[in-house]
């Protein structure tokens, strides 16, 4: 059996049916129902047209937008209470009032892209004209403007319905019924309501005809693209101005510093900075000023591109609302930590360990006002977008059980920062105290939400997540302690002699106006603490002030050892060591 061959005469004919039906399947929209004639005066013509915005509601009325290119043009109602049911929603009126006039003014594809594409193949092969029933344009929906007229039809129970008439059908469009209900709203009688939507509609229609017409969308498209152009100059300028602040900002502090600035040279300074700002956020804002220019292309998304460019504006106002209740709650809680450590109902020690929280506090709750600001603002700008507007409540849905699985996901961060919370309320520790964590002792040098910085005595930074400070021994908590251990050698005579020069040097300590304040209490010799081959081990006890531990230990061993010395009582030493000898 020989191959098919596409006729020879029909070929360029069926790659132009190819490049139709791929150009079809491009533009497509979604498919429309047929419309049906009008039932009972609370219904319309039906199409499968959706709309994803829900009727709102006004008292006793439920409320439905029709628009015409995205443009509102009428709003029909339907009661919230319908007597046994009868009759569609507004939300659902509106909806089949959108596909009846769409039918008008924008040519649709009612099948898939397979179908389309099959559909203009076959046409080619049988030589045959129209769009057959993938299109609108054999049903001479579509044509001239002004050639299209809308007419109120009277229908029974005093009711009006508008129909459209265009040249090349015997029959008319049924297009929406007036309703009691839609004139009661308007507070107009049903024939006046009927001939002010009659004449809007018929504008409107011609309108979009005339907008949607090859030679006013070359136009759009053109002006479209020279504002485009003109946009992306400007970005480029400010992307290069942005690039020289940042340039010319370094040079000014590679020469002049950041501290003790004369006046002009920090005005110089944090004025470039502050252009440098402004031209950042110049330059989000000719972002979604392109992305609002550039939707306007888009035949029915006028709404949609003034939402984009007005969100600039809306953000700039979203940021300042939140920066000013941002730094409101910031006073609020500077003035509660003022009056918590200014409290003089509690003894002076805790007085003094609520001054040393006051800092750990002051970050870390400003660091939760900051982080809930920029969560807000976040959220806000968000949900404000025109496209996130438009998802339909079961996509909210789906959102939401999102955000459940993020937060199984990233469970590990919550439980650092619960963990973080009760590390603050339980006081176990602050900025600038001498803790053990692990094993590793160190200054605490910060304590975050969902982790805490060490920095130990060599200066490495030890850094420890929140949930992992379970175990934590605080070394200088409300007040610090040191033991001093002195090994004095086996061949010194008269261990109480010693023990009685080490009690003395202890109350010489007590007793200097230099360290007194340094010390909590007197110094307490506890005497022998152990005996081993490398000598007697004695053990005395320091109790201070916050941090002061190590000074005055290292202050008490100096005296000890000059005091020893000089009473001719040695300390022990290291086994193989031996002091040298004079020759």
């Amino acid at each position: 059996m020989p191959a098919f061959r596409f006729p020879r005469r029909r070929r360029p004919g069926a790659l132009l049916a190819l490049l139709l039906g791929v150009l079809l399947s491009l533009l497509q929209l979604a498919p429309a129902g047929s419309a049906i004639a009008p039932g009972p005066a609370a219904s319309e013509p039906m199409t499968g047209n959706a709309s994803t915005a829900p009727p709102a509601s006004q008292g006793a009325y439920r409320l439905g937008k029709v628009r015409i290119l995205g443009v509102p043009v009428i709003t029909v109602a339907s009661p919230v209470v319908q007597a046994g049911g009868m009759g569609p929603d507004a939300g659902t009126r509106a909806e089949v009032i959108e596909g009846n006039l769409e039918m008008l003014y924008r040519g649709r594809s009612l099948c898939s892209s397979g179908e389309a594409l099959a559909e203009g193949l076959v046409q080619t092969f049988l030589s045959q004209k129209g769009t057959g029933a993938c299109g609108l344009s054999n049903t001479s929906l579509l044509g001239r403007p002004e050639a299209l007229q809308v007419i109120a039809v009277p229908i029974p129970g005093g009711l009006h319905r508008l129909e459209a008439r265009v040249p090349g059908r015997s029959e008319p469009l049924p297009l929406l019924t007036v309703t009691q209900e839609d004139a009661r709203l308007n507070g107009v009688e049903n024939t006046l309501l009927t001939e002010r939507w009659r004449s809007l509609l018929e504008e409107r229609l011609r309108l979009a005809r005339r907008l949607l017409a090859p030679r006013a969308l070359l136009q759009r498209f053109w002006r479209v693209s020279l504002a485009l152009l003109a946009l992306a100059g400007l970005l480029v300028l400010a992307l290069r101005l942005w690039r020289d602040c940042g340039r010319w900002l370094g040079r000014l502090e590679a020469r002049y510093g950041v501290d003790d600035l004369l006046p002009r040279q920090w005005l110089a300074i944090h004025g470039l900075h502050a252009l440098s700002q402004a031209l950042l956020a110049g330059v989000m804002v000719l972002l979604v000023a392109m992305a609002g220019v550039a939707t306007f292309a888009v035949p029915g998304q006028v709404p949609t591109a003034l939402d984009l460019l007005l969100q600039p504006w809306g953000i700039a106002v979203k940021l300042l609302l939140v920066w000013a209740v941002t730094q409101a709650g910031r006073a609020l809680l500077e003035v509660g930590l003022r009056q918590w450590v200014a409290n003089v109902n509690v003894p002076a020690d805790l007085r003094q360990r609520r001054r040393q929280r006051y800092r750990t506090l002051q970050r870390v709750l400003r660091r939760l006002v900051d982080l809930g600001g920029l969560l807000v603002t976040g959220l806000w700008v968000f949900t404000d977008m025109p496209w996130v507007r438009a998802i339909p409540g079961h996509a909210v849905l789906v959102s939401g059980a999102l955000l459940g699985a993020l937060a199984i996901v990233f469970q590990g961060l919550l439980r650092d920062f619960v963990a973080g919370l009760v590390i603050l309320s339980e006081d176990r520790y602050a900025i600038g105290d001498s803790v053990e964590i692990g094993g590793l002792s160190g200054v605490v040098v910060d304590l975050g939400v969902l982790s805490t910085q060490l920095r130990t005595a060599d200066q490495r930074v030890a850094v420890f997540q929140n949930s992992h400070c379970g175990e934590v021994i605080n070394q200088s908590k409300l007040r610090s302690g040191l033991v001093v251990r002195l090994v004095l050698s086996h061949r010194c005579r008269g261990l109480d002699s010693a023990l009685a020069v080490i009690d003395g040097e202890l109350q010489a300590l007590a007793s200097d106006p230099a360290w007194r304040p340094q010390l909590l209490e007197p110094p307490i010799l506890q005497g022998v603490s152990d005996v081993s081959p490398e000598g007697v081990t004695v053990s005395l006890l320091l109790v201070t002030v916050v941090g002061a531990q190590e000074a005055v230990g290292r202050e008490l061993r100096r005296r000890l050892v000059e005091r020893l010395q000089r009473e001719g009582l040695p300390l022990a030493e290291a086994q193989g060591w031996e002091p040298a000898r004079e020759r």
